[in-house]
């Protein structure tokens, strides 16, 4: 079983597109996949229709296996199975700080499943956290989203440094251009100068912006699902493509 991680420490980079597009392609090349919402917004399982268990709640998705199992919900799409989030998800780090062995209690949690699933896909919250620091040691690949505008560049300069100073390993992260614009300068400058110090980091598939993955929200659907042979759904598709080729060297 292999754990990838789409995580960014700033918002509203395709972070959630990307964990439903990257699980629907592995899906699709025939690998048993679970999405795992650790977002409590809950934005991976509304785009699939499914609504998260009430009782999987406060340190039950850390402590109690069945919960966990019992909340894993069917897709419309074969071999994709999804853990929603609720609210509650919003206070894991209160209940990680408690326990032991904190920055590791999410892998433990995740071995209940480990039989039933090549690949988990994890769609994380932005921020650098104690589940954070669980979702890096955990992962097997942390794929990072990253608009090629200066803020976007700044939070994946911090993040490098955050894994260097907590002596992670850097051959996790695998970042990756998205909502990329060629029409806008600052793009092109920013891919060029990114590529200059941190190439061997970021991946060469780039996502385009694209309306079809805005409407996402109102299909509900993954855009390769509703629009296959469209730009974005190929650049999903290479990119998952691309990670599969990087996790299996790893």
């Amino acid at each position: 079983m292999k754990i990838i991680a789409c995580y960014s420490n700033k918002g509203g980079v395709g972070k959630t597109a990307t964990s439903v597009n990257v699980a629907y392609a592995m899906a699709a090349a025939g690998k048993r996949t679970l999405l795992c919402d650790l977002d409590p917004q809950g934005a991976s399982g509304f785009y699939f229709r499914v609504k998260p268990s009430k009782k999987l709640v406060h340190e039950a998705f850390f402590k109690d296996v069945e919960k966990l199992t019992e909340a894993i919900r069917g897709s419309d799409y074969d071999n994709l199975d999804v853990l929603p989030a609720n609210m509650s998800f919003r206070d894991f780090d209160v209940f990680l700080s408690r326990m032991r062995d904190s920055r590791s209690r999410l892998k433990k949690a995740l071995k209940a499943v480990k039989n039933d699933y090549d690949i988990i896909v994890l769609d994380c919250p932005p921020s650098i956290s104690t589940l954070s620091e669980n979702v890096f040691r955990s992962a097997d690949a942390v794929l990072v989203p990253v608009i090629p505008t200066t803020l976007s560049q700044r939070t994946f300069e911090q993040l490098v440094a955050f894994f260097k100073a907590n002596k992670l390993p850097l051959e996790k992260l695998h970042g990756f251009f998205s909502m990329v614009q060629g029409i806008k300068k600052l793009h092109g400058e920013t891919i060029s100068d990114m590529n200059a110090v941190f190439k061997r980091r970021l991946m060469r598939t780039q996502i385009p912006f694209a309306s079809d993955v805005e409407r996402m929200g109102i299909q509900r659907e993954p855009v390769m699902a509703t629009a296959p042979n469209s730009a974005a759904s190929k650049a999903y598709r290479a990119l998952s493509e691309e990670l599969v080729k990087r996790v299996s060297r790893s």
